[in-house]
Order: C-alpha cells, then sequence, then structure tokens
C-alpha cells in the first residue's frame, strides 16, 4: 500500500511540473510596449523581471527598468507562474 502512494505522489509531482514547463513556454516576451499591446489589446501589459518571475505595472519604480525583463501581457505571466510585485514598486 506504501510503495502505491509513493507511485502515485511521483506521478502527480511528474504532471504537475510539465504542466508547469508548458504554461511557462507560452510566456510571450516583448521588447517594447507597442509589440505586448499588440498581441494582447485586451489584456494589460507590465514589465517582467525575468530572473525573478516578478512583473510591475505601468507607473511603478521598476516599470521597463530592470537588466534582464520584458514587457509581457499580464494573463500570460500569472498562467506561467509569474506575480506582481507586493510591494508597489
Amino acid at each position: 500500500m506504501r510503495s502505491l502512494i509513493v507511485v502515485l505522489i511521483v506521478i502527480l509531482l511528474s504532471a504537475a511540473d510539465a504542466a508547469a514547463q508548458s504554461a511557462g513556454a507560452s510566456l510571450a516576451t516583448f521588447s517594447t510596449e507597442r509589440q505586448a499591446h499588440q498581441h494582447c489589446p485586451a489584456d494589460t501589459v507590465v514589465w517582467l523581471n525575468l530572473p525573478s518571475g516578478i512583473y510591475h505595472f505601468e507607473g511603478e519604480r521598476w516599470y521597463g527598468n530592470t537588466r534582464n525583463g520584458a514587457y509581457v501581457c499580464r494573463g500570460e505571466a500569472d498562467r506561467a507562474g509569474d506575480r506582481a510585485t507586493r510591494n508597489g514598486q
């Protein structure tokens, strides 16, 4: 019984990892706001710090101002597992 539970846990973790990887693959990144707006005209464009996975809204301190970042659609970023900054910077 115990080995069956371990096998089920491994299968579930593998499936979750595959889902997370495929979600991340669907994130389109853009070097300009205009390109991002053209890609998702009905969504909010945010600046995503790629290494940290934290995004910033227009008007915030780091919007467009991190070394390794890109403009992305907020909905796609959320589905990829990224999140908004918690301190509003």
